[in-house]
């Protein structure tokens, strides 16, 4: 499904008011043309009746254009508007998102993950924006969903820098069979950010696309 994007629609507002002032023109412009030609016309050779329907056609679908433009610049306008108002109800949100980027913020990250079955050898392993591993823990996981939570510390036992990381988890079960755990990410939404052609969500200071939600709670 095609989507349409409300600050491109806001943009293209001004080159639609353009064309349609361009279709106001035209439509003068014809309308001075006939009225001329209806006056100018010659008594003994009047204007053809057929030739004249035709015009009057014309000049019925140049109108038609005109408020047919109109109209879907409304259309633009509405959704534009009802586009950033919603984007701007996520603001003190926390939103679930897809993908395995956290930030770390005040010496806690948290990613909710869900087990497809019971894991009795569950390795985490939590990397920088660098690639570089920082933490590992290994663990059991029971079935369903859960967080995991990393207070912040490498594996020596250092503060790692505020920043986004990364988890990946192996699973595996008592009989040695891999399990597939799906990883998310969550965060307060604290703005948005509309300064280019598309809405971002601001959360942990990272621009977040609205497609990336899973979903919201307060």
């Amino acid at each position: 499904m095609t989507s349409i994007n409300p600050l491109s629609a806001l943009n293209n507002l001004g080159e639609a008011t353009a064309s349609k002032a361009a279709i106001a023109n035209d439509f003068d412009t014809f309308l001075t043309l006939l009225t001329t030609q209806l006056q100018n016309q010659n008594p003994l050779e009047p204007l053809d009746t057929n030739q004249f329907t035709q015009q009057l056609v014309q000049f019925s679908e140049v109108e038609q254009s005109i408020k047919q433009n109109e109209n879907l610049e409304s259309l633009m306008k509405l959704q534009a508007a009802n586009a950033i108002t919603n984007t701007v109800g996520y603001i003190g949100k926390t939103v679930e998102l897809t993908g395995t980027s956290q930030p770390l913020l005040n010496g806690e990250a948290n990613w909710p993950i869900n087990a497809g079955a019971d894991a009795s050898n569950t390795i985490f392993t939590v990397s920088d924006s660098d690639g570089n591993i920082v933490y590992t823990e290994t663990t059991d996981l029971a079935q369903g969903e859960s967080t995991f939570t990393w207070n912040g510390k490498t594996s020596s036992g250092t503060d790692a820098p505020e920043g986004n990381y990364t988890l990946k988890v192996s699973a595996t079960n008592s009989e040695g069979l891999g399990v597939n755990v799906d990883i998310a990410s969550s965060g307060l939404v604290e703005g948005v950010d509309m300064s280019g052609s598309n809405l971002y969500l601001i959360v942990g200071g990272q621009k977040i696309k609205l497609e990336e939600v899973t979903s919201i709670r307060q």
